[in-house]
């Protein structure tokens, strides 16, 4: 069984409605640079696998000697070709292991990587965004995986004064990163030695689930500490290296932070999951998970409940993945409790006891875990205590749910090239302005942690004054709508009534379609579906703060080249709202698509 850390917390009112909430544990040397580690297990475990990716039938793995190596090779190619921490290297495509080693390079010499979202570049629609990425962090370089496949963004004319670096099917004028790792003889040691902990590492962006994404300056400071707070509360990851094979991808904070540097923090190995929990993906993933087993297991909720699917039909891949698991990890969203149960028991069919099922709360900004559940939970939804380092100030709303704000080491310092939304994010203490609601598990023992109670800028009122919150409610209906509804909003502000704006899944509205253009009645029993569906939810027995009175459909999924989706796949409600302001109007009208439940 790992080896856990007891929660120990101190909560302390400082003035009416404000707390400070903390962790007793104290918090040990951080190191000045994540290469410390590299430069550590080189000499430690020289041969041990640091990196791996699928090869054929099997694996292309890199030591940590191998990746040590390269990664100053490609740090001297980095200085030779004059990146500076003013020149960050743009990032276009998923995770490889070119892609670890480019990253490491450029942080080994103080220069900063931008990595976004693939589907900026491989999807026409997105190229605005990837345009504004540009232009707010100005890159020196850009790299993508191969020239082929990202063609169409290398190509576009903004972008063509940018030198840019390619793995493979490498284009004419382009440079080649076979080239770029035999090095040059700049000196990279004295540029490595002089970098402080204050050394922007990553400029990752913000999911842009409000407004434009921000960019966050994430220093080698901010992933230090986020690492040795991990393994303090964590201490069994430090007990054995670590194994994952994960696909949570590396431009957002919790994959590409918060995953790969834990490997590299304990000595771990980092197999590269080409997969992801979508059909036509998910297939990769589950070969990668029979071929390795892992240490640890992270994923969204969507895809554990995928992964149970396959887990419980394959005795085989089932073994082969509870062989060695010490941990699952969710994150994203609450994992709902059937496929929490389901996990368990898979698990004590499998070897007999139950791995760490758990979860933690951080954003972007906050490096990114910030509240951890290091010890077991009963049920999911629980997000745990502060760190040990975080000052988490709570602000109650007399109702015994709490705004979060949080301070601390591993807390961001300021938006790449935004004073004015860096000065907007924090408060006359410094502390960080989250924008998130919490409420304690047992409000008479803090120790039992926090569990997550929505996004207050999500939240709003009705013309009774009455408040709903949004984010909470959503995550209710969702579940109730399953081969309904791939998203919903949730409308209503300064209206009589909650109201659902429900984009359909592919399939449902493919099929909706044909059966509208057949004038068949599908229509009316999927109406009905749906309002049978709500009106048997819990939600609706309890008060206007939660009860839908009307719903509509969509078959126009939301749009990420008019930033209706983001690249992590959240939802950016206040486009939605406004650019289909049109089907809002309808909804709260006597339309006749519009679904009254309870009608």
């Amino acid at each position: 069984m790992p080896t856990l850390l007891p929660h120990q917390t101190a909560l302390e009112q400082r003035a009416e409605q404000v707390y400070l909430y903390q962790s007793k544990h104290t918090l040990g040397d951080v190191p000045r640079h994540v290469a410390e580690w590299l430069h550590q297990y080189a000499e430690q475990t020289p041969d041990r696998p640091f990196l791996a990716e699928r090869s054929g039938e099997g694996w292309r793995k890199l030591s940590y000697l191998d990746c040590l190596q390269q990664v100053r090779n490609l740090a001297q190619s980095i200085v030779a070709a004059g990146l500076t921490a003013e020149t960050p290297i743009l990032v276009i495509s998923g995770n490889s292991v070119n892609h670890a080693l480019l990253s490491l390079a450029a942080q080994y010499v103080g220069v900063p990587v931008v990595p976004v979202a693939e589907q900026y570049a491989l999807i026409e629609a997105a190229h605005p965004r990837l345009q504004y990425v540009f232009e707010l962090t100005q890159p020196g370089m850009v790299y993508a995986e191969d020239g082929q496949e990202y063609a169409a963004a290398l190509g576009l004319e903004w972008m063509a004064g940018t030198p840019k670096l390619v793995s493979v099917n490498v284009p004419a004028g382009m440079q080649s990163f076979e080239q770029f790792l035999k090095g040059d003889s700049a000196d990279i040691d004295s540029i490595y030695g002089a970098l402080t902990p204050d050394s922007v590492a990553k400029i990752l962006l913000t999911s842009g689930s409000t407004s434009n994404p921000k960019g966050v300056r994430t220093t080698q400071r901010m992933m230090c500490t986020n690492q040795v707070q991990l393994a303090t509360a964590l201490p069994f990851v430090a007990e054995r290296p670590p194994v994952v094979v994960d696909w949570l991808p590396w431009n957002h904070v919790f994959g590409g932070s918060h995953n790969f540097n834990l490997m590299l923090a304990n000595g771990g190995t980092f197999y590269i999951d080409e997969g992801k929990p979508v059909k036509g993906l998910f297939e990769k993933t589950l070969e990668n998970l029979s071929l390795q087993s892992a240490t640890l297991s992270f994923n969204v909720p969507v895809g554990f409940a995928m992964l149970l699917e396959a887990l419980n039909s394959n005795k085989q891949l089932r073994d082969t993945y509870f062989a060695e698991l010490d941990m699952m990890f969710y994150a994203g969203a609450s994992l709902p409790q059937p496929v929490w149960q389901g996990l368990e028991d898979a698990a004590m069919a499998s070897i007999g006891e139950i791995p760490l099922m758990t979860s933690s709360w951080g954003l972007t900004e906050t490096a990114p875990a910030a509240v951890l559940q290091h010890q077991r939970s009963p049920s999911s939804g629980v997000v745990g205590v502060p760190l040990p380092g975080v000052d988490c100030k709570l602000i109650d709303d007399g109702e015994g749910r709490f705004e979060v704000r949080v301070k601390g080491p591993s807390i961001f310092g300021a938006y790449h090239n935004s004073a004015e939304k860096t000065a907007e994010a924090f408060d006359e203490e410094g502390f960080f302005i989250t924008g998130d609601a919490m409420k304690f598990v047992d409000p008479s023992n803090p120790d039992k942690g926090l569990r997550f109670d929505g996004r207050i800028s999500e939240d709003f009122k009705l013309l009774t004054g009455t408040w709903v919150r949004a984010a909470n409610l959503r995550l209710d209906i969702l579940p109730a709508l399953a081969g309904i509804a791939s998203d919903i909003v949730i409308c209503g502000h300064n209206r009589d009534e909650i109201g659902l704006l429900v984009f359909l899944t592919p399939a449902m509205a493919a099929e909706t379609h044909l059966q509208i253009e057949s004038g068949s009645a599908f229509e009316a029993q999927l109406a009905n579906d749906i309002r049978e569906r709500i009106a048997q939810g819990a939600w609706q027995f309890a008060g206007s703060s939660m009860r839908v009175g009307r719903v509509i459909l969509t078959a126009e999924p939301p749009s990420i080249g008019e930033g209706e989706i983001t690249a992590k796949g959240n939802l950016n409600f206040n486009k939605i709202l406004s650019r289909r302001a049109d089907v809002v109007a309808r909804l709260y009208s006597d339309h006749a698509h519009v679904i009254k439940v309870g009608a």
